[in-house]
């Protein structure tokens, strides 16, 4: 039943409606007729939870053919807090041992593949050293993101000193583990043009909350509606690899949808919302009924205003075919980026090689100032500029000039003229938000949707998550903070989907995030807003450092180049409530978070 169309179709879904257990009096009598659904959830939870539990431990693999076991070392090579990568059957497991107990699963991050043995481990779990996610190890399921699947988790026991891993083949090779889901349960003629669960937006956010309502065991029906014409992607891709097709890096299969009964509607645009009759409008005229709503827009990128802005060749990176369109524009010709953003440097750097020149135009006088820091900004130009990329700092765009309709120069507000096929724009974003004016649902001046801890908004059965809202960080003693980053949107989406089903999670992550350029990544974690000093360690020249951002005497937030896994050790100990002080990184004796181990 779920899948991906271009156009919403009459369906017979045969579905149980699984509704809250007070269910709100604005509920469609087609909801209200099934409306024990959420309480059922939780049953249905426990059963799931359930019967991993017994295909874990009584009869682990169905063919005994694809069972492998074997020792894998001795109990004394590891101490407490420690892991260790094993052979296996050709594959490779990750050991741990950790209060005395011995833990095997996955060893590569099933987000990007990073190598888990260098991840930090605390607290009974390994946190990626690259890009932040987190896996418990008894279970192996994903605790933080990003990233959608969890690790395999293998059998233990010890023999004559011997540590002993049983495990299936198939496991070893694939390194992932999507979790058990729910489908939906029978009921006819269900029409069409009304879910229980309707999510605008098929970003991480949207995917991600539909997937956790099914991991939870919700077995009613789900519609995800998106502007998109692709399947779910891996957007942060595109700006560091622009010559991916869309199906590359597509985050889940059109078979995922349809064996989950997660129903996708592609190049469908809603319109309005009326939160008092519970519906949505699409563009072509097509009106949905729901129950709950989940609004997971994400944003829009902003445009040049200025005169040619129209011309053949200016771009936003926004799809794969944008990203695509620019690559073969920008081949052996000369590119300008408009905008030291994170997007602007990494299609830059992605371009150097590629292009005949290119050069970035910018207001500030240093890139990522005001989240990185004059220092590390200032050492990230000189790299750009070491790999043949121009800067123009300080000025603005006043015109693109063109000849038979394509762009051919960029004119600066300095009067200086710049060669130019094709020109990126990467100025910033606003949320997508302007469909729910005369909602009901809360918008700011900004057109940022606010949520409570919940990621719940002013309407009680509607939820928002992403880009487009501001909510309460705990780490930042639950300010309204905005933080645009994909491992968020997909936190966003876990503690939306729980609390449709009335779970009362609260959100509590450390912010993460990671931009690549010239083969050399920043990792940075925490909020830094309003820093105030930045404690530098290491070498910057030597492009090996990190840098902590202070405000205060407390560290608000941290960014490294080739210093793994230093930036999941400080998001580690953020996550557990305690503070790093000031004084603790200033004195050049680090030490104490350089280790791996908890």
């Amino acid at each position: 039943m779920g899948g991906c169309f271009s156009k919403p179709k009459p369906v017979e879904v045969k579905v149980e409606v699984v509704g809250p257990e007070k269910p709100e009096e604005d509920m469609s009598p087609h909801v209200k007729a099934s409306a024990m659904a959420y309480c059922r959830a939780n049953g249905t939870k426990k059963h799931l939870r359930a019967a991993e539990e017994r295909a874990m431990a009584a009869k682990p693999y169905e063919d005994p053919k694809d069972i492998v076991e074997a020792a894998v070392c001795h109990i004394k090579d590891l101490e407490n807090g420690q892991m260790r990568e094993v052979e296996l059957d050709g594959g490779k497991a990750l050991v741990i041992k950790e209060n005395g107990g011995y833990f095997a699963v996955g060893h590569k991050c099933p987000h990007y593949g990073a190598p888990l043995v260098k991840g930090v481990l605390s607290g009974g779990r390994i946190r990626c050293p690259w890009h932040g996610a987190c896996f418990n190890i008894t279970t192996g399921d994903i605790e933080d993101f990003p990233g959608l699947d969890s690790l395999p988790k293998f059998q233990t026991r010890v023999e004559k000193d011997k540590v002993i891993i049983r495990a299936s083949k198939q496991a070893l090779h694939s390194q992932r583990r999507t979790k058990i889901m729910a489908r939906c349960i029978a009921l006819s003629n269900y029409p069409h043009n009304i879910t229980n669960v309707l999510i605008v937006g098929a970003g991480p956010a949207g995917l991600v909350c539909a997937e956790t309502l099914r991991q939870e065991g919700f077995s009613d029906r789900i519609l995800i509606c998106t502007m998109e014409k692709h399947l779910p992607y891996d957007r942060p891709r595109l700006s560091k690899a622009m010559d991916y097709q869309a199906e590359q890096i597509f985050l889940r299969t059109q078979d995922f949808f349809h064996n989950y009964d997660i129903e996708l509607l592609t190049e469908a645009e809603v319109v309005s919302v009326d939160i008092k009759n519970k519906t949505a409008m699409m563009k072509d005229g097509f009106k949905l009924e729901f129950n709950r709503l989940l609004v997971a827009t994400g944003s829009s990128p902003k445009y040049l205003s200025c005169k040619g802005n129209d011309l053949e060749n200016v771009f936003c990176v926004r799809t794969p075919e944008d990203a695509n369109h620019i690559l073969k524009a920008a081949s052996n010709r000369n590119a300008v980026i408009v905008g030291a953003s994170f997007t602007g440097m990494e299609v830059a750097a992605y371009l150097a090689d590629k292009a005949h020149s290119v050069s970035i135009i910018e207001q500030e006088d240093v890139p990522f100032k005001k989240t990185l820091g004059e220092k590390v900004g200032g050492t990230l130009m000189k790299m750009f500029e070491n790999n043949r990329i121009k800067f123009y700092m300080q000025t603005e765009v006043s015109e693109l000039k063109g000849h038979e309709g394509k762009l051919k120069e960029v004119v600066l507000k300095s009067g200086k003229v710049l060669r130019a096929d094709v020109c990126v724009v990467a100025i910033g974003v606003s949320p997508a938000t302007a469909f729910l004016k005369n909602s009901g649902i809360n918008v700011d001046a900004k057109g940022f949707i606010s949520v409570n801890k919940m990621m719940q908004t002013n309407i009680s059965s509607v939820f928002a998550a992403g880009d487009i809202v501001t909510f309460p960080l705990p780490l930042r003693n639950n300010k309204k903070v905005n933080i645009p980053h994909w491992q968020m949107a997909h936190m966003h989406g876990r503690i939306a989907g729980q609390n449709m089903l009335g779970q009362g999670t609260a959100i509590n992550t450390v912010p993460f995030f990671w931009i690549s350029m010239f083969g050399k990544s920043i990792r940075y974690a925490g909020h830094g807003d309003g820093f105030d000093d930045v404690i530098i360690q290491g070498h910057l020249d030597e492009l090996k450092f990190v840098a902590f951002y202070t405000k205060g005497d407390e560290v608000v937030a941290v960014a490294s180049m080739n210093y793994d896994p230093i930036v999941s050790k400080v998001a580690e100990i953020m996550a557990t409530g305690k503070t790093i002080r000031k004084r603790d990184v200033e004195t050049g004796d680090i030490s104490w978070l350089t280790g791996k181990g908890a």
